[in-house]
């Protein structure tokens, strides 16, 4: 799925970003670029980061 339209970047590719390392939005679209135009794509950037960090606290 689409998270950032503005250039074109996948969900997975966040959630590759946030498997590399990337804990905040700033380093989400440093890794893939997703959040670096409009903007609006940062609230479900979060999401995914909040998701990954709740799955690995609970491994």
């Amino acid at each position: 799925m689409y998270v950032c339209l503005c250039v074109g970047a996948t969900s997975q590719n966040v959630s590759d970003a946030v498997a590399d390392g990337a804990s905040t939005s700033k380093e989400v679209a440093a890794a893939c670029g997703a959040g670096t135009d409009c903007g609006r794509c940062r609230r479900t950037l979060r999401a995914i980061i909040a998701a990954a960090a709740r799955l690995e606290t609970a491994s």
